[in-house]
């Protein structure tokens, strides 16, 4: 006996990361751009705001998911009560990456799986440590210009991987999407249709 196939996720986000992460995990989806304006006050409950995020994002696109579950995610990095989303510029980024040298900040990604019938928004949060970095290296590393469009102004599956000195949880949170996360909702949720649970 054949299983159906799981109907694809709708990613409420354009963001490359996502997408090389539920293809990682194997889980089938479409892509729409989140119609849903995002406003990061630079003070704020970190945790209340990427689920406020992610829960935008999913409901400004679930009129056209035909009944399919949708996926919205936001992500920002969070460090002594300030919050640290994409740099405007290079000097935004040097500064938040020297802010976040020799500290332990935490990468928080909200999560909102909306279906027809039912709406679940939680909460990832992994905590990193940077190695404290040098003026020179700081300046080498935004000059590399990896810092553009991401949260906390690196990227650890890239060059920013060498800013890192620990990782305490899930890795593939601070990549862009929570993946246990993920996974145990899917596993809850919808049993064995997408191959967990």
């Amino acid at each position: 006996m054949s299983v159906p196939p799981a109907p694809p996720l709708l990613l409420a986000s354009t963001s490359p990361q996502r997408r090389v992460i539920l293809k990682q995990l194997g889980i089938p989806f479409d892509v729409v751009a989140p119609r849903y304006e995002e406003v990061n006050p630079p003070e704020a409950d970190a945790a209340a705001l990427v689920c406020e995020h992610a829960r935008g994002k999913a409901e400004s696109v679930a009129g056209e998911a035909d009944g399919r579950p949708v996926l919205g995610v936001d992500t920002t990095v969070a460090l002594g009560g300030r919050i640290y989303g994409k740099p405007a510029d290079a000097g935004a980024a040097e500064q938040m990456l020297e802010e976040l040298s020799g500290q332990t900040h935490a990468v928080m990604s909200g999560l909102c799986l909306i279906t027809p019938g039912w709406e679940v928004v939680e909460v990832a949060t992994t905590l990193v440590t940077f190695r404290r970095l040098t003026p020179r290296e700081l300046g080498l590393y935004v000059a590399t210009g990896e810092w553009e469009g991401r949260a906390g102004g690196y990227a650890i599956q890239g060059l920013g991987a060498a800013l890192v000195e620990r990782v305490e949880g899930d890795y593939l949170n601070v990549v862009g999407l929570p993946g246990a996360l993920l996974v145990r909702l899917l596993a809850e949720h919808f049993a064995g249709v997408y191959g967990f649970g």
